[in-house]
C-alpha cells in the first residue's frame, strides 16, 4: 500500500494557521450553554424527547431539568441531536497535490501538514468529533495542535507509523516488542499492524502467529490497543493473538466472524466509501504505487464482496461491528457516506449504524468515559442533523450544528427544499 510522507515537526506556516484560529476557538465559554432539543439520539440506542442539555466547562453538565440563568442558548428543537460521530479509521494527511495526483514523499512537508489540517476541518464540520488515524507520523503534531493550540478539528488518536508485516524477515518477536515500546515512547495512542498485504496485491498474510502474538501482547503491557489490517487467515490470527480490532476482513469466513465475536474482538469492515472513493477518483491515483489498472479492476470486483461480508458481519451474534471509513484523499468530509452504504446497500438498521459510530466506537477506542454518548460528565461533543436519520439515513449528509468540547464550530440554519 502506498503510504503518506514521513514525520516532520510543525512549520511556521502551520503555527500561523493555528494562531489565526486561536482567538476564536481557544478559550472555553465562561457562561453555561443550553441546547434546547426535541429529539435526541443518545448514542446508546435510546431516544430522548423534549429536553435541555446543559454544557459547562466543555462537559455535559446535565440532560433534563431546568436551564441555568444567563446561559448561552441554542435552539435545536427542529433538528435531530446526537453525539459527535467517531470514525475509527482515517488518514488525514492523504490528499491530492497541485497537479491533482495523490501527494507523495517528495511534497514539501509543510504542505502535507497543512492539508491534514484542512482535512481535519472537513471531517469536523461533517460531524466527526473524534477520529482514529492509522498510519502517519505527522499525526502527532496535528493531534497536539488541535488539543493544545485550538486548531479546529476532531480529537485525533494516532498510531503514528504502522508496523508492516513482510514475512518472517520483518523481525523476531523480541525485535517487534521493541518496536511497540518505541511507538509508546513516541506518543502513539494505538498500534497499527499490517498483518496482510494490500487488497490490490491479493491481501496475503505477512505476519506469522508468533509475530502477531508478540506485537499485541507487548502493546497490552504498555497500555496500548492494537488495530490490525487483515484479510483471510490473518483475521482469525489477529483475534487469537488478543489484538483489539480487526480492519477490513475480506475473505473471512462465517466461522472467523464468530471467532471474533467469541473473543470480543472489534470488527471494522467497510461497506463502500473507501473503494467507491478510489473508483470515483481513479485519475488522481492511477500510476502511483500499486494503483494500477489491474488494481482498479480488482477494487471494482471486490466492492460487492466487501458489502456481502458486511451483511454477514451484522448478522453474526455478538460481533461488535464499529464504524470506520478508511478515509483517504477525496473522502475527507464525506465520511458519513459510509452510513448510507451500510443502511441502504447492506441493510443495517439505522440506529445500529449510528450507535456503531457513537458508544460502540467509543468503547472500541477506550474513550467511553469521555465520548460517544450524550450523558452527564462526558465531553460536550454534540451534533445536529436537519432530518431524522432513523427514517431517512441521508439526513447524515445534512449536519448543521457541530459542538466539540463545548465550543460550537458549526451553527447553520436548516437546509431548505431538501
Amino acid at each position: 500500500m502506498f503510504m503518506p510522507p514521513t514525520r516532520l515537526r510543525f512549520t511556521a506556516s502551520l503555527a500561523l494557521l493555528v494562531l489565526s484560529h486561536a482567538g476564536n476557538f481557544a478559550a472555553a465559554q465562561d457562561r453555561p450553554v443550553v441546547l434546547r432539543v426535541s429529539t435526541v439520539l443518545d448514542g446508546r440506542g435510546k431516544i430522548l424527547r423534549n429536553t435541555v442539555i446543559v454544557v459547562e466547562s466543555g462537559k455535559i453538565a446535565s440532560v433534563g431539568g431546568a436551564a441555568p440563568q444567563g446561559a448561552i442558548t441554542y435552539d435545536l428543537s427542529t433538528l435531530t441531536v446526537l453525539p459527535g460521530w467517531i470514525d475509527a479509521h482515517v488518514h488525514p494527511t492523504w490528499h491530492f497535490d497541485a497537479t491533482g495526483k495523490l501527494a507523495g514523499e517528495n511534497e514539501p512537508k509543510e504542505q502535507t501538514v497543512l492539508a491534514g489540517a484542512a482535512n481535519s476541518w472537513k471531517m469536523l464540520t461533517a460531524g466527526f468529533t473524534t477520529v482514529q488515524s492509522l498510519g502517519s507520523p505527522l499525526d502527532k503534531d496535528l493531534r497536539d495542535a488541535i488539543d493544545r493550540l485550538g486548531l479546529p478539528g476532531p480529537h485525533i488518536l494516532t498510531s503514528l507509523d504502522p508496523i508492516f508485516g513482510r514475512g518472517e524477515a520483518t523481525g523476531t518477536p523480541d525485535e517487534l516488542r521493541a518496536v511497540v515500546q518505541q511507538h509508546a515512547k513516541n506518543g502513539a495512542d494505538v498500534i497499527k499492524i499490517f498483518a496482510s498485504g494490500s487488497i490490490r496485491e491479493g491481501g496475503k498474510p505477512t505476519l506469522s502467529q508468533d509475530q502477531l502474538n508478540a506485537i499485541c501482547s507487548e502493546a497490552k503491557k504498555v497500555g496500548l490497543r492494537t488495530v490490525v489490517h487483515a484479510y483471510g487467515p490473518s483475521v482469525r490470527m489477529a483475534s487469537l493473538a488478543g489484538c483489539t480490532e480487526v480492519e477490513h476482513g475480506l475473505y473471512a469466513t462465517d466461522d472467523d466472524l464468530r471467532f471474533l465475536a467469541e473473543h470480543g474482538t472489534y470488527f471494522d469492515p467497510q461497506a463502500g466509501l473507501v473503494l467507491q472513493n478510489y473508483l470515483d477518483n481513479k485519475p488522481h491515483y492511477l500510476g502511483i504505487g500499486n494503483y494500477t489498472e489491474a488494481a482498479f479492476d480488482l477494487m471494482q470486483k471486490v466492492l460487492p464482496e466487501f458489502q456481502e461480508l458486511f451483511r454477514h458481519a451484522i448478522r453474526t451474534l455478538g460481533l461488535k461491528v464499529i464504524f470506520g471509513t478508511d478515509a483517504v484523499a477525496g473522502a475527507h468530509g464525506r465520511n458519513a457516506e459510509e452510513f448510507v452504504f451500510r443502511v441502504q446497500t447492506c441493510g443495517q438498521d439505522p440506529m445500529a449504524a449510528l450507535v456503531s459510530a457513537n458508544s460502540l466506537a467509543a468503547e472500541a477506542l477506550g474513550i467511553q468515559d469521555r465520548a460517544g454518548s450524550i450523558a452527564p460528565g462526558l465531553d460536550a461533543d454534540i451534533i445536529a442533523l436537519d432530518g431524522d436519520p432513523l427514517k431517512d439515513i441521508t439526513a447524515v449528509r445534512r449536519v448543521v450544528f457541530v459542538m466539540r468540547g463545548g465550543k460550537a464550530f458549526v451553527n447553520q440554519p436548516p437546509v431548505q427544499n431538501k
